[in-house]
């Protein structure tokens, strides 16, 4: 094992996943630009974003002000030493700060003071799988604060919207989520939702959903019917762009479910902004790069 090799490797993803954005993403954002009409408001934001992401990438500097909450997901083989991945993902994190590829961005919530380094108590926030696999993958998501203030959890049944306990009822739940945010989440945005579970694990699944590429559909045939219906329908609401109106406020729905209580049916809803910062990469038993993700 060769530790340098971890925190060089993690560091170069935090620079990428800042600074570069995936090209599922930026292909759909394309294909947005190209639906909107010429001379309209959402076809002018869209080539505002796009010239922002060719900006980013030649001059590397991050796609966004708000470099968000860092989520790492790591799956790792049995028994490998995650104290010291956690460990090396810190100083990597702190070097990145320091060298302006993330912003001072995590606040102490009592005293308001700024942590110069990102690192304090649950940041950034990690996740470990362990299973029967000899490589290392890592894949980093960024959370901007605007779409993260968007995001919101519905118990069903919910009389307000007529929503029932079932999947017409998700669906409803869902498009009420974009009608609220309007533009605040710096649409076009992608959804990740969960069906169930707790409050806290609801959540937790529906930011997992942003590991699939736009491309990808549902292997559970209703589901994947009900993430396409949420998509086509969210179109129709004209939110657009950064909320002036148009065809595209979403890029994609990405729907999980997980098991719940008898007495709970939760429908949990994350937002990502355009800047849909997620990459990964699979790294060797010492750490070095095998495949870059995405």
């Amino acid at each position: 094992m060769r530790p340098k090799h971890w925190e060089k490797n993690i560091f170069e993803l935090i620079r990428r996943t800042s600074t570069d954005l995936p090209n599922d993403v930026e292909s759909y954002l394309k294909r947005a630009y190209n639906r909107e009409q010429k001379g309209s408001r959402a076809h002018w934001s869209l080539s505002v974003i796009m010239e922002n992401i060719a900006s980013a990438r030649e001059n590397d500097l991050p796609l966004c002000q708000d470099t968000g909450t860092l989520i790492f997901y790591f799956k790792v083989p049995v028994g490998f030493d995650t104290n010291m991945l956690a460990a090396k993902a810190r100083v990597a994190v702190a070097k990145a700060t320091r060298k302006g590829y993330l912003r001072q961005n995590t606040i102490d919530s009592v005293t308001g003071a700024s942590i110069e380094t990102n690192i304090a108590h649950s940041a950034p926030v990690f996740h470990f799988e362990q299973g029967a696999r000899k490589t290392v993958e890592v894949i980093l998501v960024m959370k901007g604060g605007g779409c993260e203030n968007v995001g919101v959890q519905y118990s069903l049944p919910d009389t307000d919207l007529d929503a029932g306990r079932d999947l017409d009822g998700v669906r409803k739940c869902v498009l009420d989520a974009v009608w609220r945010a309007q533009g605040y989440g710096c649409a076009p945005g992608v959804l990740g939702v969960c069906i169930g579970g707790d409050r806290a694990t609801g959540y937790a699944h529906s930011k997992e959903q942003f590991q699939r590429k736009l491309s990808d559909k549902s292997p559970v045939k209703v589901i994947a019917r009900l993430e396409n219906r949420i998509l086509k329908e969210a179109q129709q609401l004209d939110i657009g762009p950064m909320g002036m109106g148009g065809k595209t406020t979403l890029l994609g729905v990405k729907v999980g479910a997980l098991s719940r209580l008898p007495a709970s049916f939760f429908v949990s809803i994350s937002y990502m902004c355009w800047a849909f910062r997620r990459r990964g990469v699979l790294l060797g038993p010492e750490g070095g790069i095998k495949r870059w993700l995405y």
